[in-house]
């Protein structure tokens, strides 16, 4: 792990052929290309059972894989197409990426400009896509594009993207920028450049026009996962400072004979608890069918305020340790900050939620 994170990178196609081998890139997809066919209880279970790896970046990028880009592929596309691209993706021959942001779209979907316009059989897909996790290796992109006119939620649609043959970058597809972050540091995340790259319109998912929809619901499932991820590497994190606060002296006693310390960290697990059951319910229902869009919402929007919250807290016990690059609360305190951006901020939780509430207005409501 720490040679991935100094390197900026890791061998996905490596690590995610073993994760094939074992079977555990497509729990939830379809027997027929490779999957088990489980319930999605079992996509929680190996999401929290990823947080004993001591960095956000892998599990991320491992998350995009099985249950970011394929979701949708696996629930609405043809059956030539999951042939062909989804299983590979549960072999783990093939690494995905989910396109959807954009430099002038994040939050806000609808408002993206990717485009691609119809030649004979196929799309001349161009635009840009920014902030993609996996995009410097990624084989496929689940791409959400305007393939039509008319209102922002009706014109989109989700395309399989090809990014590469024989190893190489497609005709028309550019890797504009690595970007640097602050944490995730052994995820590639790209700025990816599209000039009328031909993609047949076979390679679409579903229905044309249905895209803003499909992601929606791609976007429930990657909400669960988000919040079950979080659930080991929180409770980790308090375990790793109640560990040092035992070890440390400090004015001729423990740390954490310190009543302040003590409370703090049995507020912390407390916490952490309550995010558990939270998401453990949502999980539970979803499994039974339900719309769980307002518990998933919750649970996204309390695990990224308590993966800013908890290793901030942790931090500071371990005082100058803590402000060390290689301490592994500190790289915790890094790679948590994007849960409340990533995969719809805080802010957009909440208006969700306001909005579900029936306290916010939804958009040209009287």
């Amino acid at each position: 792990m720490d040679e991935w994170e100094e390197a900026e990178i890791f061998p996905a196609h490596q690590v995610f052929k073993r994760l094939g081998q074992l079977g555990l890139l497509g729990l939830t997809k379809p027997e027929a290309h490779g999957g088990a066919g489980l319930d999605y209880s079992y996509s929680m279970a190996m999401a929290e059972a990823l947080g004993h790896i001591e960095c956000g970046g892998v599990p991320m990028a491992i998350g995009v894989q099985t249950d970011m880009a394929t979701p949708a592929l696996a629930r609405f596309g043809s059956e030539e197409l999951k042939r062909e691209f989804l299983a590979p993706a549960i072999a783990g021959d093939m690494v995905t990426c989910i396109g959807v942001s954009e430099p002038a779209a994040g939050s806000d979907v609808s408002g993206i400009k990717s485009r691609a316009r119809k030649d004979g059989d196929d799309y001349l897909i161009t635009g840009q896509k920014m902030w993609i996790t996996n995009s410097l290796q990624a084989d496929w992109m689940c791409m959400l594009v305007n393939t039509g006119e008319g209102p922002v939620h009706r014109n989109k649609s989700l395309v399989i993207v090809p990014m590469r043959e024989n190893g190489k970058l497609r005709p028309g597809i550019e890797v504009a920028r690595k970007i640097r972050k602050i944490g995730m540091n052994s995820s590639d995340t790209g700025l990816i450049y599209f000039d009328e790259v031909r993609v047949p319109q076979r390679y679409r998912i579903g229905e044309e026009g249905q895209g803003f929809i499909y992601q929606m619901q791609q976007f429930q499932e990657e909400r669960l996962w988000a919040a079950a991820s979080c659930l080991q590497s929180l409770t980790n994190c308090i375990q790793w400072t109640i560990e040092w606060a035992q070890e440390r002296k400090l004015f001729g006693a423990a740390l954490a004979d310190q009543q302040w310390v003590q409370f703090k960290l049995a507020e912390l697990k407390t916490e952490v608890e309550s995010l558990r059951a939270l998401t453990y319910r949502a999980g539970d229902l979803y499994v039974k069918g339900q719309d769980v869009l307002e518990l998933a919402s919750m649970a996204k929007l309390k695990a990224g305020r308590l993966n800013r919250l908890v290793p901030d807290t942790c931090l500071q016990f371990w005082g100058g340790m803590g402000f060390t690059w290689e301490n592994k609360v500190s790289r915790m305190f890094r790679d948590g900050r994007l849960a409340s951006i990533g995969g719809g901020a805080d802010e957009v939780m909440m208006g969700i939620l306001a909005k579900l509430m029936g306290i916010a207005k939804r958009p040209n409501a009287q």
